[in-house]
């Protein structure tokens, strides 16, 4: 008897080296799985990290023209560049990704920044489009379809199911490509476009707006006084006395590359819209000589879709050793915004 409860014993210890033995191929099984896998996403994640190139506003307008056996009419470079320009944040390598929920695109940030600074000023586009371009006066009827594009591009950006991001957004370029066949339709078109100076002008001051928000952000990477402080702590009985500008204001370091991307994402828009409407809008732009002021912005925004060579966001002190990166990109934007100022002024002169 107890040779067989000895021999029982001596069975289930066999059993358990076999089940311990297969236990840890399997676990080395899993954890080369799992290594290939965390490769295959960094390669992916690298690769859809890469921001798209800029694109020919004129070549894409004469293009989809001829595609559409249309006439290139006043308005229609405009819209085809809203729609490209969409088409991009959706058909870019990996898609849209700020609505991501799993890896690689769950672990980006610079990408998601620079789609959030496109459809920035595709929302403001929009806008402007069903506000102002499309109608004729104030108590005209809007655009049917801006009616439905606009509210499209303002849906939740980070929406992945019920319904996705991606196909509201289709919803809006749907919407845009039968308002550009309504406007360029030869027989009865039934759109307007009226590229009219004050038009134009409507929609560059709130773009001074976000780009002198921008430029204030990338110029707090490296830390300023606060204004508003400085002000608050002036003694008006005497003007001679010391002021305290209060603690600096400063960008966390977290964030720094998110409002760089941001920033350059809502740049590389802006560079097609401005070229676009430089050939709807170019009679008005010579007639107020404002078409130097537009050269002006144009290259000041290509500066900001420079290469870049760092693989990180440098934040080097403003005349420190190392460069930084936000305080370059809010040079350009700064001389883009000091000439779309004088482009407003000048569309304001009679």
């Amino acid at each position: 008897m107890p040779g067989k409860i000895g021999q029982y014993f001596r069975n289930k210890k066999e059993d358990m080296q076999d089940y311990t033995g297969g236990s840890g191929v399997i676990g080395k099984l899993l954890l080369i799985v799992v290594a290939i896998y965390l490769l295959i996403a960094i390669v992916v994640g690298m690769y859809w990290s890469g921001e798209p190139d800029t694109f020919s506003v004129r070549e894409h307008t004469r293009t989809l023209a001829t595609s559409m056996e249309r006439e290139p009419v006043t308005g229609f470079a405009t819209t085809a560049t809203m729609i490209r320009i969409a088409e991009t944040l959706l058909d870019k390598p990996g898609g849209y990704i700020s609505n991501d929920i799993f890896p690689p695109g769950l672990w980006l940030d610079n990408m998601p920044n620079w789609e959030y600074g496109v459809l920035v000023q595709l929302r403001d586009l929009s806008r402007a489009m069903r506000k102002d371009i499309s109608r004729s006066q104030s108590q005209s009827a809007e655009d049917p379809d801006l009616i439905i594009a606009e509210p499209q591009f303002h849906f939740d950006s980070e929406s992945w199911a019920i319904p996705s991001t991606e196909k509201e957004y289709r919803r809006g370029i749907n919407a845009l490509r039968r308002y550009l066949n309504r406007l360029s339709d030869p027989v009865q078109p039934d759109a307007q476009f009226f590229a009219r100076a004050d038009n134009l002008s409507n929609w560059l001051a709130d773009l001074e707006t976000r780009l002198g928000s921008l430029s204030r952000t990338l110029s707090e990477s490296v830390g300023k006084a606060s204004v508003s402080e400085a002000v608050a702590n002036l003694n008006p009985d005497d003007p001679l006395a010391e002021v305290s500008v209060g603690a600096d204001v400063k960008t966390p370091w977290t964030r720094i590359d998110d409002v760089f991307y941001e920033a350059r994402g809502s740049a590389w828009a802006l560079l097609h819209i401005f070229r676009a409407m430089e050939v709807d809008f170019r009679k008005v732009l010579q007639d107020k000589n404002a078409m130097a002021s537009v050269k002006q912005i144009i290259i000041e925004l290509e500066g900001t879709q420079q290469s870049m060579w760092s693989p990180v966001i440098l934040n080097g002190s403003g005349f420190g050793v190392l460069a930084n990166h936000s305080l370059t990109m809010a040079a350009y934007l700064s001389r883009a915004n000091a000439a779309i100022s004088d482009m407003r002024d000048l569309l304001s002169r009679g």
